[in-house]
This record gives C-alpha cells, sequence and structure tokens, in this order.
C-alpha cells in the first residue's frame, strides 16, 4: 500500500475543517435543507471534495452536531478552571445557550427525531454530559445550586432557555429572561412563610440584594454605596456593548 505524503493529510485535514465551519455557517444560515452542493459553493470547494469527507447530509448533520458539542465540553472545562463552582455552572450554561440560540436549526436536529444518536455523535453527547455533570456536582457541593437538581433537570431546561432566547424578539431582554429562568437552580435558604413581607415595600437596591453580571450571570459583590454594578468585569462589559451595537 502506497502511504499518503505528509502534506497530503494536511490538506485533506484542512479541507474537512473548511467543509465543516462552513456547514455550521450554513445550516444555521439557511436551515438543514441547505443542500451539500450549496456548501461546496459556500465553501469555494468541489463538490467531490464535500462528498469525499461526508458522503451524505446525514453524516455531515452528525458532524456538525459532534463539533458543536465538543466545543462546548471544551467551554465547559475552561469555566471549571478558572471560576467558582456555582459560577462556573452557571456561566457554562448561559454560553451553551448562547450558542446554541446562534445555531437553532443544528439543534434542532439534536432533539428532533432523525434517528439519532450514532457513533461519533453518541462519543459527543456522552462527552457533553460528562463535563455538565462535573460542574453540576462541584456546584453542588459548594451549595450553589438546589440539591434536587439532577442532569437531565439541566439538559431540559437548557432546550427550553434555547426556545425562549430564540422566540424573543428583544434580544436583550430574552437573555435576561433566561438568566431570571436559570436563577431558579440557585440554592435558597429555608424562609419561615409567617416572615414573608410585601415585596412592594422592600427596596429595589441596597446591599442585601443580589445581584448578577447582565452578561455572564456571575454573582456582583454588593455595594453600600454609589450605583450598583451591572456586570463583572471590562470583558463581560466590552461583550454587552457589543451585542447592543450590533442589535
Amino acid at each position: 500500500m502506497t502511504a499518503v505524503p505528509v502534506a497530503g493529510r494536511s490538506d485533506a485535514r484542512r479541507n474537512r475543517d473548511l467543509v465543516l465551519r462552513t456547514a455550521m455557517r450554513v445550516f444555521a444560515e439557511e436551515g438543514l435543507q441547505a443542500s451539500l452542493g450549496r456548501i461546496a459553493q459556500r465553501a469555494g470547494v468541489g463538490a467531490g471534495t464535500v462528498y469525499r469527507h461526508f458522503p451524505s447530509k446525514d453524516i455531515l448533520v452528525e458532524a456538525v452536531l459532534a463539533e458543536h458539542l465538543e466545543t462546548l465540553v471544551a467551554s465547559a472545562g475552561r469555566w471549571g478552571a478558572r471560576a467558582a463552582p456555582g459560577d462556573a455552572l452557571f456561566g457554562f450554561l448561559l454560553e451553551v445557550v448562547e450558542k446554541s440560540a446562534d445555531r437553532q436549526s443544528v439543534c434542532d436536529a439534536l432533539t428532533g427525531d432523525r434517528s439519532w444518536p450514532r457513533a461519533v455523535l453518541t462519543a459527543a453527547v456522552q462527552r457533553f454530559h460528562q463535563a455538565l455533570e462535573r460542574l453540576m456536582r462541584d456546584a453542588r457541593q459548594a451549595g450553589a445550586i438546589r440539591a434536587d437538581v439532577r442532569l437531565d433537570d439541566l439538559s431540559a431546561l437548557v432546550v427550553g432557555a434555547v426556545a425562549l432566547r430564540t422566540a424573543h424578539r428583544d434580544q436583550a431582554r430574552g437573555a435576561q429572561l433566561v438568566r431570571l429562568l436559570l436563577d431558579g437552580l440557585r440554592a435558597r435558604p429555608v424562609t419561615n412563610p409567617a416572615s414573608f413581607r410585601d415585596a412592594s415595600s422592600s427596596p429595589r437596591h441596597g446591599p442585601t440584594a443580589p445581584r448578577l453580571c447582565e452578561e455572564c450571570g456571575a454573582s456582583l459583590p454588593a455595594r453600600d454605596t454609589g450605583r450598583p454594578p451591572r456586570y463583572c468585569g471590562p470583558t463581560c462589559r466590552q461583550r454587552a456593548h457589543r451585542r447592543r451595537s450590533a442589535g
């Protein structure tokens, strides 16, 4: 058997990555009805190149889904390494919703009935669930989430949050509602019902009012004086500014 030159293998990997990245964009913009020929055209390669790496559209869709999940798995690792357990889980969930909302048609294929999963997607789904479970376990041990939250609860909540985020015309408002939805996962102290008071008589802001970053959902430090903070740092502030400018 003749060995394939290293340069040839490198070109093949680049072409496969190019087709895969292009397919992700095309499916997000045009839906899953886009043809392989259309993807080849957008990638600037011949149809034969696409079919060589992805012999059928279903195989390409599966590869796109798996790539999306692998990207999220890598993100989960970064959140776990750089943030406190509770912040890591909620920051990751918000990122999953944000990235998935931009690829609604692709995510619909993951949750819809298309005879999934297959071997490639099965492995990616398993790694995603393992990454999410690690973040959930760490957050529970830190007392940051309710003790009765399960892994399938988080998966179902993410699907609902993506639908909510996508359906709302106002992206900023949709993102805020997603944060409110996820906030229901947070651990709450047991309160005596007799101690409930009219919320309208409570101050809207103050040192005891819990506040979250409007971009990533991380907890914000309370301030006794001055204007309450909206973001946890310059990165989230710039990200929010870019989103408002794009809108």
